[in-house]
């Protein structure tokens, strides 16, 4: 399996501790350094574990590149995800490594619902699994509520054929929608088909007063991702995602000119549902801090149930 890391010794610890932990133990962890960093290589050093290999690079690519540098190292014929500030549940690589066996494709993507942990909830992601026949950019895009989405896809519960990362690399450079943009081009294959465990495997971290970098990404270069990866979704999904997660960035701004760029990408190359108007002018109408707490309001209820 794959850790990409960079200045946090703490973290990492946490997150490969949760891979050695795994009763499936005939395992390997790679963690890729991301540029000079002594400090997270002593730590990982201290573990003592010898399943632990350690690749330091010689100046930072950023995390899509470090994964596609652990995967070209990997052994095992089965890689698996983890990012630095996330952790593993004890059964998750059985479960998968379960299901992958069982799969009726020669190129199976694992994923796993994950328990996401937050200041001020927790609760179960993705709310449902795709259907039989259901688009999956579809599945991944188009919302069902005004806060939240139904379906979800996270780098740390990944699981593949260790081929298929050389086939499909992540893209570098890209720092948001790695999962999303790795996961729809990778099932436009046809060997590749995508499953999900029934059950939460991963726990993902949503410290808010902790730098994340996958949030660090302006509204501009996402729709220039996006304008480039059209043909990854289908009309409905290319509306949701442009109104909803670009939406989200772009509302920041408080631009006029800029609200109706968006609502016009989303016309042009989309098909818009009402609610995805009406999730659009929320978005701009209410404050981000106000909508994360209502969304964690609404699903922490629902798993509370």
């Amino acid at each position: 399996m794959v850790i990409p890391t960079r200045f946090r010794p703490e973290l990492v610890t946490r997150a490969v501790t949760s891979v050695l932990a795994q009763t499936w133990t005939d395992l390997e962890v790679v963690v890729v350094v991301d540029g000079p960093d002594e400090e997270t290589r002593s730590a990982l050093t201290a573990l003592g574990d010898d399943r632990v290999r350690i690749l330091q690079l010689a100046e930072r690519g950023g995390a899509p590149n470090a994964r596609n540098v652990g995967a070209a190292a990997a052994r095992s014929r089965w890689t698996a995800l983890l990012d630095d500030d996330d952790e593993w549940l004890p059964d998750k690589l059985a479960v998968q490594l379960k299901l992958a066996g069982e799969a009726r494709v020669a190129c199976p993507v694992v994923a796993a619902r994950l328990i996401n942990r937050t200041p001020r909830a927790e609760y179960v992601l993705p709310r449902r699994l795709p259907a039989e026949g259901e688009a999956l950019s579809e599945y991944f895009t188009v919302r069902k509520g005004l806060f939240h989405g139904e379906g979800f896809i996270q780098t740390s519960t990944i699981l593949a054929p260790t081929e298929l990362f050389a086939r499909v690399p992540f893209t570098v450079g890209l720092r948001r929608q790695q999962e999303l943009d790795w996961t729809l081009r990778a099932v436009r294959h046809d060997d590749v088909d995508l499953l999900y465990t029934d059950e939460p495997l991963v726990v993902w971290h949503q410290d808010e007063d902790r730098e994340r970098i996958s949030l660090e990404m302006p509204w501009e270069e996402q729709l220039g991702w996006l304008r480039e990866s059209r043909e990854l979704f289908t009309p409905r999904a290319y509306a949701a995602f442009t109104m909803s997660v670009l939406g989200s960035m772009a509302a920041t701004t408080r631009s006029a000119a800029v609200f109706r760029e968006i609502l016009r990408e989303a016309r042009g190359y989309g098909r818009p549902g009402f609610l995805d108007y009406v999730t659009y002018l929320q978005i701009w109408a209410l404050p981000p801090a106000l909508r994360h707490q209502l969304r964690d309001l609404v699903l922490g209820r629902r798993d509370a149930r």
